[in-house]
């Protein structure tokens, strides 16, 4: 597509429906003839190991391992690179605000930092605290798949504007944060690093109510954080906006192939789990900020990445009636990248004794980027207020 003179591929963003197992079925009749397909695909994937392996370079060659020198240097570089537009966006974007970003900036302290999580890895972080109120809350935000946190600056004033404060981390591997971009090792990691991260907030701002808040992917970590009883305990409730809770494959050789990759190639780029032509935001303008954005990630995915996604979405979608936390889940009934009838299942299911869904006609995946982000950016902040008034 080609928007203001830009040339965009469309992109998905986020765990869309595009890799599931394609033996959770196996127990059915061997020999139908969708279990012959499924075992043709196996036979390719194991083909496909073989070959890749017989491609490969001893391991204990010099030059195997000069090349695996150069790859982390590589890594080592572009995370320098990526934390410095990481750090030049948020000054950008403040120094080109208009007369209202000024007022805002004045009444905010606005401040970014690293906080090591699970490996030891270096994460970046945002925070948006006014400075002239007595804030309400404190709402922690998980990015989706493939984005960084530098993108809900206009969400952070809408609710700053509020009094409510406003923190944000990058998952490894995005944004400025350590590790190959793109790649998640594991998303068990990347939930623990929001429970320590949510631990930090609170022991920073003791009594302080907080929320914790997530997009696609970011929705189903948040999701799975927040089922562990002793960060529910730290609590008052979280959002989740177009959540990973169901993913289908784009091909069924991607699921195949997925879990012996990601062990043997975890890093691989399979471009059959790349969708494409899908659009995640009814606003051009927010189409072209977001695919010539330098720190979002547009390549293929990698394998153990949407390995990972299969599996905390197959985890959660398996255990919706033992969901406790309050809650607020908002989908798009028109999303072609998350399933809202996943979101539906969620609110039907869990035994959280206060929850709420809200399905918007017609949008698409990326709701705070969607022409009407203000609304929907108002009923986050309705419902967190309405949380801390039942609460109290």
């Amino acid at each position: 597509m080609e928007q203001g003179g830009v040339q965009v591929e469309e992109l998905t963003s986020g765990a869309s429906g595009r890799l599931i197992p394609v033996f959770k079925n196996l127990r059915r009749s061997v020999f139908s003839s969708a279990s012959l397909r499924r075992a043709l695909i196996f036979l390719q994937s194991i083909f496909l190991w073989f070959i890749f392996h017989l491609r490969r370079p001893p391991t204990s060659s010099p030059s195997s391992k000069r090349k695996f020198s150069f790859r982390r240097r590589d890594i080592d570089e572009d995370v320098i690179r990526r934390r410095a537009l990481a750090e030049e966006i948020q000054m950008l974007k403040l120094s080109i605000g208009d007369d209202d970003d000024d007022d805002w900036t004045s009444h905010c302290h606005v401040s970014t930092s690293l906080f090591f999580g699970t490996g030891r890895n270096a994460l970046f972080c945002r925070s948006w605290i006014p400075t002239s109120v007595e804030i309400r809350g404190i709402l922690i935000i998980i990015h989706g798949l493939n984005e960084h946190s530098g993108r809900y600056v206009d969400f952070a004033r809408q609710l700053n504007s509020c009094n409510f404060g406003v923190y944000a981390m990058d998952w490894i591997g995005h944004g400025g944060s350590d590790g190959l971009h793109g790649y998640v090792p594991s998303l068990d990691h990347v939930v623990a690093d929001t429970g320590s991260f949510l631990e930090k907030i609170k022991s920073d701002h003791p009594g302080i109510p907080c929320f914790l808040y997530g997009h696609s992917t970011g929705g189903a970590v948040v999701l799975k954080a927040a089922s562990y009883p002793y960060i529910e305990e730290l609590l008052e409730g979280i959002i989740l906006t177009s959540p990973a809770l169901r993913v289908t494959p784009s091909h069924p050789i991607v699921g195949a192939v997925a879990p012996i990759f990601s062990l043997v190639a975890p890093k691989y780029q399979f471009k059959g789990a790349n969708k494409r032509g899908i659009p995640v935001s009814r606003d051009p303008a927010a189409l072209v900020a977001k695919y010539t954005d330098p720190l979002v990630y547009t390549g293929p995915m990698r394998i153990r990445t949407g390995h990972e996604i299969l599996r905390i979405s197959s985890h959660l979608t398996r255990n919706f009636k033992s969901v406790t936390v309050p809650f607020l889940v908002l989908h798009g009934t028109a999303d072609k990248v998350t399933d809202p009838l996943a979101s539906q299942d969620l609110y039907n299911q869990a035994a959280s004794k206060y929850k709420h869904i809200k399905l918007y006609d017609g949008f698409l995946h990326d709701l705070l980027f969607e022409p009407e982000r203000e609304e929907i950016g108002q009923d986050i902040i309705g419902w967190m207020e309405m949380k801390l008034r039942f609460h109290h």
